[in-house]
């Protein structure tokens, strides 16, 4: 397996995939009650919240669970509302939380929606790959944490050869492939890493 790199801002990144999937605000889910047409619901969005709205039920949370624990947890609550063995499924229909932005000197600039699991050279792609006059070799992908704004750098040329690590995505990533046009804004960052891994939100807001 490929390492990450502490000294490229990597060693918070990851190449290992999620055992499990806790619900987001802005998932879209169906919830199904064996047998009780009145009580499913073919699609429904997790609010800001973190909650959803289902017949019988009102508002109830969602977000943090797997779709098993909610599972559970809907049918615990059709109990004890009275519905005799009720038997619940919940899938995800959309993974509309899982939002990813790439921009630089890339084909298709934009926000994409991808799957949970889902990799660095997964967002590139999605943006149609690299320009002929990109830097491929400064790659940043920019990532909230609660201290701030961790930036890694990667070369996307070693990603793709498998000599360097393909960190697994975060919904809200932001991925700039270097290109001469970048603003002095992103290009002074790229410049900076590997110095330093971490810069300030309030930093980055006041650009």
């Amino acid at each position: 397996m490929t390492q990450s790199r502490a000294d490229l801002g990597q060693a918070d990144f990851t190449f290992r995939r999620a055992d499990t999937y806790g619900l987001r605000p802005s998932d879209r889910i169906s919830v199904n009650v064996f047998r009780e047409p009145d009580l499913s619901i073919e699609e429904v969005m997790i609010g800001v919240d973190g909650s959803v709205s289902l017949p019988m039920l009102g508002s109830i949370p969602a977000a943090g669970m797997t779709p098993r624990q909610f599972e559970q947890d809907v049918a615990r609550r059709l109990a004890a509302a009275g519905l005799k063995s009720p038997m619940v499924s919940v899938n995800i229909s959309d993974y509309a939380s899982h939002l990813v932005t790439v921009e630089g000197a890339v084909e298709e600039p934009g926000v994409y929606t991808f799957q949970p699991g889902a990799r660095l050279s997964a967002a590139i792609a999605l943006a149609q790959g690299p320009k002929r006059t990109a830097k491929t070799e400064q790659v940043a992908v920019f990532r909230e944490s609660a201290e701030g704004i961790m930036v890694a750098k990667f070369d996307y040329q070693q990603v793709r050869q498998g000599t360097m690590l393909d960190p697994v995505l975060e919904p809200g990533d932001r991925v700039v492939m270097g290109t001469d046009g970048l603003s002095l804004f992103w290009e002074d960052l790229l410049k900076a890493l590997p110095a330093f891994g971490v810069f300030a939100v309030a930093g980055l807001n006041n650009n």
